[in-house]
Order: structure tokens, then sequence, then C-alpha cells
């Protein structure tokens, strides 16, 4: 979970059972199955990976792992991707009445010699999160479906056979 240029709001919500975040940009959902730490066998190949949870006092601690390589990056973890046997470990402690404080560990051979730590506040946000719909005021998407439109009309058109108007008996 890192910073974006946009859309980097994150609404998290916890029941007995589970922790979900509410990922703004591109509206991506993480769940969390709370009070375990075993995983899911990497036969179950989740979009963001399999995340246990449990609390060690105040924090609450999340390992995934079964990370895929294609995975949304921008909501899993930042600018980087993970092999399918890399670790993530995050860490989020409240720390005041509007802010959290984020720490995440990556463990992955594969891509880093070593694991390496980053970490960084969460300020509550006043207003409501929003869906990530990045067509909403973008002016030149009515020309592109036009365009698209166009070129549909001009391969259906000659797609069609020449009339027949007066050949041969």
């Amino acid at each position: 979970m890192m910073n974006t240029g946009f859309n980097g709001n994150y609404q998290i919500v916890q029941t007995p059972g589970y922790v979900a975040i509410n990922i703004e940009m591109n509206h991506d959902v993480r769940i969390i199955r709370m009070g375990e730490r075993t995983h899911l066998p990497p036969s179950i190949n989740r979009w963001m990976g399999d995340s246990v949870g449990w609390w060690e006092g105040e924090t609450l601690v999340v390992e995934t792992t079964n990370l895929r390589p294609d995975a949304p990056v921008g909501s899993l973890g930042g600018g980087f991707t993970f092999s399918p046997n890399g670790k993530l470990t995050e860490r989020f402690t409240r720390v005041a009445k509007d802010q959290i404080l984020y720490e995440f560990t990556v463990d992955d051979p594969a891509y880093f010699k070593q694991p390496w730590r980053a970490q960084m506040p969460f300020r509550t946000a006043k207003g409501p999160i929003y869906e990530y719909a990045c067509h909403e005021g973008n002016y030149s998407l009515a020309n592109a479906l036009s365009g698209a439109r166009a070129e549909e009309k001009e391969a259906s058109a000659a797609a069609k056979p020449a009339s027949a108007g007066g050949g041969a008996r």
C-alpha cells in the first residue's frame, strides 16, 4: 500500500473473522483472514495473494504469500512486482486518533538480496472513498469511440460483396 498521485485513500473495515481494506485506486478490496497463520496452498492463486492476520498487542500484523507476478502492483506493494515465493508482512499500529503507522517488510529472494522495510503514516481522510473510474471527465473519450465506430463502419462496408447489378446471363 504505497502513496499514489491520486485516489490514495483506504477504508479499513473489521469484523470478528476478517479485515477488509477497500483501496480507492482501482477499487480493489483486500480480504484478510484473522486469527490464522496457515496460508492457502499455492494452487489457490488469489488476485492479491493470500493474507492472514493476527494481533500483536495494539498492532495488526498481516502476512501475505502466494503473490502473483501480475498482481495490481499499485494496490499491493507499490511500483514493483513479487515472485510467487515472495512474502509481504505489514503492520498497522494506531498511534493517534487520526493516524495509523503503516510498516511493511518485503522478503522476496528472487528479486531482492535481502528483506527490506519501509514505513509511512496513514492519516484520516475527510470525505468518502470514490469509485475509481478514469474515464470520468475524459472529453476525448467521445472522440475515441466515434473514431472506433467509423472504423467499424468502413470495415463492414468493405466486407459486403459488390452489388450484382446487370452482369451477364
